[in-house]
């Protein structure tokens, strides 16, 4: 089991770049320091906890820019989102293919990497009844 992504923080930036590019979304300073405070950390994000370290370096950013931008990433395939039961929104700046835990009593989220998981069926029944957005 592998608990991160293999790309290093020049990689994901650079891919951040092209897939930027490729969807026609303009490179300003701002949604580069929100990319850039995503990808350094492991803790899952949630809007108002990137919107607070990004302050730090932005101060005259707004939350709703931050909330939009990151919404944005989810979008065009740069941000993976995850929604856990009664919880905000995180975000994740990994988006190898990889799973989430998250413990139930201090709500920390942990990548994991597993080839079982990867190849579960989900069954017919299951998918007929719901929509399932992550396999």
């Amino acid at each position: 089991m592998q608990l991160y992504g293999n790309q290093n923080r020049d990689e994901r930036l650079e891919r951040f770049k092209k897939i930027c590019k490729e969807n026609g979304f303009k490179l300003t300073p701002q949604r580069l320091i929100i990319y850039e405070e995503l990808i350094s950390t492991k803790e899952h994000p949630s809007t108002d906890m990137l919107y607070k370290r990004v302050r730090k370096t932005f101060p005259t950013i707004s939350f709703d820019t931050v909330n939009r931008t990151l919404l944005t990433f989810h979008e065009i395939g740069i941000a993976n989102l995850v929604e856990g039961t009664g919880n905000p929104k995180r975000f994740d700046g990994n988006i190898d293919k990889h799973h989430h835990f998250q413990c139930i009593k201090c709500k920390k989220i942990i990548d994991f990497c597993s080839d079982s998981y990867d190849n579960l069926q989900i069954p017919p029944e299951i998918q007929s009844k719901f929509n399932i957005l992550n396999k």
